[in-house]
């Protein structure tokens, strides 16, 4: 979807001001904020995909007045919401209301390690042989989705060259509407020039990991 999340590159947005030494956490409800967003995915069934949707799907001031972890903590209040773990009025009172409701599986704590190493590969067989090869030259569709997508959109409309070929893999946009619906994935190498016409580096390069039906031959 066209929303505030997606700001790379928009004028709007300001220069990128990395905090030096910047912690991963800077507060103990922000650890157990990410904490709680990977454990319930086992009990709640979704995906990455869906978690990033429901983060991002909020009206701009919405989105743009949070922090980032309070961004992942109203994604997983919509998460638990929409599939009836928790209620509305428990949300309120900000404490349990209801009986707990039964899950089909609960992610342990001796089993947080193991799990976060296998991590959750997306790599599947491929359905059809890839439409590209390295050196294509190929143009990122002007789509506008009203649901998730991961194709940016200050690449959207351009011309670029196919830099590296990485298989068959899950495709977000489907995946976020549990169907994983596997495509090729290609990373795609655009000239800064022609992205931003003022960039004052004219050999900046812009790489971007695109699915196949972002794409378009030129």
């Amino acid at each position: 979807m066209d929303g505030a999340h997606d700001m790379g590159g928009v004028a709007w947005s300001g220069p990128v001001r990395p905090e030096p030494n910047e912690p991963p956490f800077h507060a103990e409800w922000e650890r157990r904020a990410f904490a709680l967003t990977l454990a319930m995915a086992t009990p709640g069934g979704w995906n990455i995909d869906m978690s990033r949707f429901a983060r991002e799907n909020r009206p701009a001031n919405d989105y743009l007045g949070m922090s980032y972890f309070q961004i992942w903590l109203a994604g997983i209040e919509r998460l638990m919401l929409e599939r009836k773990l928790i209620e509305a009025d428990e949300l309120a009172a900000g404490k349990v209301l209801h009986p707990a409701k039964p899950v089909a599986r609960i992610l342990k704590r001796d089993d947080v390690a193991a799990v976060l190493r296998r991590g959750g590969p997306t790599e599947r067989e491929a359905k059809a042989p890839a439409l590209f090869a390295v050196g294509d030259r190929v143009r990122a569709k002007d789509i506008h989705p009203v649901t998730h997508t991961r194709l940016p959109q200050y690449v959207r409309g351009h011309v670029g060259q196919i830099e590296l070929l990485h298989g068959s893999h899950v495709f977000p946009d489907s995946n976020s509407r549990g169907n994983e619906d596997p495509q090729w994935l290609y990373t795609v190498t655009f000239a800064g020039s022609d992205l931003w016409p003022d960039a004052p580096d004219p050999g900046l390069t812009v790489s971007v990991d695109a699915w196949e039906p972002y794409l378009e031959r030129v």
